[in-house]
């Protein structure tokens, strides 16, 4: 395999971890989020989890063996709420859309266009959750931490169970890192 493919399927894990971890992040918003906002949280659950299911699919076509989901992941802050529930989707859309601007860089062809809008839709989704933009969808969330994976991008916290929803963290890409473990051991490791 070239430098290029192996950046390619570098790329297309991370993006998958972050998609585990958006996936798991979003059972902790649908059970806090407000009934008003439910329908839209279950539409961003089941989002999550098409694209989870297609980059397995292409990192097989790779050749390669799709990262598999942690049992749990460290949220960065508590979710008591249906206000920190908002809060955690935005959060949750910021962070894979860091992991997709990696893919569209990494990617060409059909494949770069795939992951373009996939950063869109996880911008357009973080908008509706936040209520206001962000100048770069998927760079903001980088300046902070280079390429240091997290929560959305599966490799740094972002949703674990209840017991370790008082870690904080300030890191950026998805929703996701180690089982358990906490924001900044996290960080410092890491996949959205």
């Amino acid at each position: 395999m070239s430098e290029s493919e192996n950046r390619e399927l570098d790329a297309l894990q991370a993006a998958l971890a972050a998609e585990h971890a958006a996936v798991y992040g979003y059972g902790v918003v649908g059970g806090r989020i407000g009934e008003e906002r439910h329908t839209a949280a279950r539409t961003a659950y089941d989002a999550h989890r098409a694209r989870r299911d297609a980059l397995a699919r292409e990192v097989r076509d790779l050749g390669g063996k799709p990262v598999a989901a942690a049992a749990g992941y460290a949220l960065p802050f508590a979710v008591p709420d249906p206000a920190a529930a908002l809060r955690l989707a935005a959060e949750l859309e910021d962070r894979v859309a860091g992991v997709y601007s990696d893919l569209v860089r990494a990617a060409e062809g059909d494949r770069r266009a795939t992951a373009a809008g996939a950063l869109r839709e996880a911008a357009v989704r973080a908008v509706r959750w936040r209520g206001g933009s962000v100048a770069f969808p998927g760079l903001a969330e980088r300046a902070d931490s280079p390429s240091t994976p997290d929560a959305a991008s599966g490799s740094a916290p972002g949703a674990a169970s209840d017991s370790a929803s008082d870690s904080t963290s300030d890191s950026a890409s998805g929703a996701a890192s180690a089982p358990a473990q906490d924001t900044a051991s996290a960080q410092a490791a890491p996949t959205a």
